[in-house]
């Protein structure tokens, strides 16, 4: 039988002087200011489109809204600092004019441009390095004290699909997330989000491992992000495209609600946040 507790712990996170409450599920929204995202049809090619998509999203129940100026897909091309805050800065600006209200957390290893992103406008940093691509990332967040969201990835966005290894995939990731975790609550950052990192540095395999056990994250007592949106770990499988990949990635969010994931980071909201609410009936 299904615990009746069975989002808890109770959880949140301090965006600039209010409470996010996170004991129940939330969706973050996937904005990918870029041109190569691996999911074409997520690629935001202007200001206005962004605008829309942001209501879209927010109408259909979005929470975040996770905003990307560098594509980390599998052998992304490297873009300069200044192109990629170029991207972003003018995007987190005007969604906050229009929509205020709208909790936007920055998709980036940088230090600076996450700084430029938070002064912005932006409340959240979305790392999917855990500050191994940019060593002044961790003071950056201690100073800026704003929520911060971790991920583990072996190797970078270049090289992480050439033979990634591990003798056992979900300790490695919980070892090294629990020396980043340690790391930065000794700079007196505790507003963190973790996140496996699925699909970065991983085979199908190690994917599905991590996904089989991933309540045993639950250990750090933080919210679990997960992301696997359309991605390869679901359209390879099935043998399709990341286009016909939703009804895959609906399966796994619920398996990922099931063991403990607390925010789905998506392309397709409105999915997500019925996954959520149908959970939510049946262990209610």
């Amino acid at each position: 039988m299904a615990e009746k507790n069975f989002f808890e712990p109770k959880q949140s996170i301090n965006i600039k002087g209010r409470l996010l409450d996170l004991s129940s599920p939330k969706v973050m929204a996937i904005l990918n200011i870029t041109p190569d995202s691996f999911y074409s049809k997520s690629r935001t090619k202007s200001v206005d489109e962004a605008l829309t998509k942001t209501e879209a999203y927010l109408n259909d129940g979005a929470a975040f809204i996770d905003i990307g100026g560098y594509s980390s897909r599998p052998g992304a091309s490297n873009i300069s600092e200044n192109e990629e805050a170029d991207r972003l800065i003018p995007v987190i600006e005007s969604i906050m004019k229009e929509f205020p209200e709208t909790v936007i957390s920055v998709d980036t290893f940088r230090a600076g441009v996450a700084k430029d992103a938070i002064l912005a406008g932006a409340h959240i940093i979305n790392d999917i390095s855990a500050g191994d691509m940019d060593e002044r990332m961790f003071e950056t967040v201690a100073s800026l004290q704003v929520p911060y969201m971790l991920m583990h990835m072996q190797g970078t966005p270049q090289n992480m699909h050439k033979n990634p290894s591990y003798e056992n995939v979900t300790l490695e990731v919980i070892d090294y997330l629990a020396k980043k975790v340690a790391e930065l609550k000794a700079l007196h950052v505790h507003d963190l989000i973790i996140d496996p990192g699925f699909g970065f540095g991983k085979t199908m395999e190690h994917n599905y491992k991590l996904l089989n056990q991933l309540d045993a994250f639950k250990i750090f007592k933080l919210p679990i992000l997960v992301g696997f949106s359309r991605k390869g770990m679901i359209y390879k499988a099935l043998n399709t495209t990341a286009d016909n990949a939703l009804n895959g990635t609906t399966v796994l969010n619920t398996v990922a609600l099931q063991k403990g994931a607390g925010i789905l980071r998506v392309h397709d909201v409105k999915e997500a946040v019925e996954c959520i609410e149908l959970l939510k009936r049946l262990n209610g």
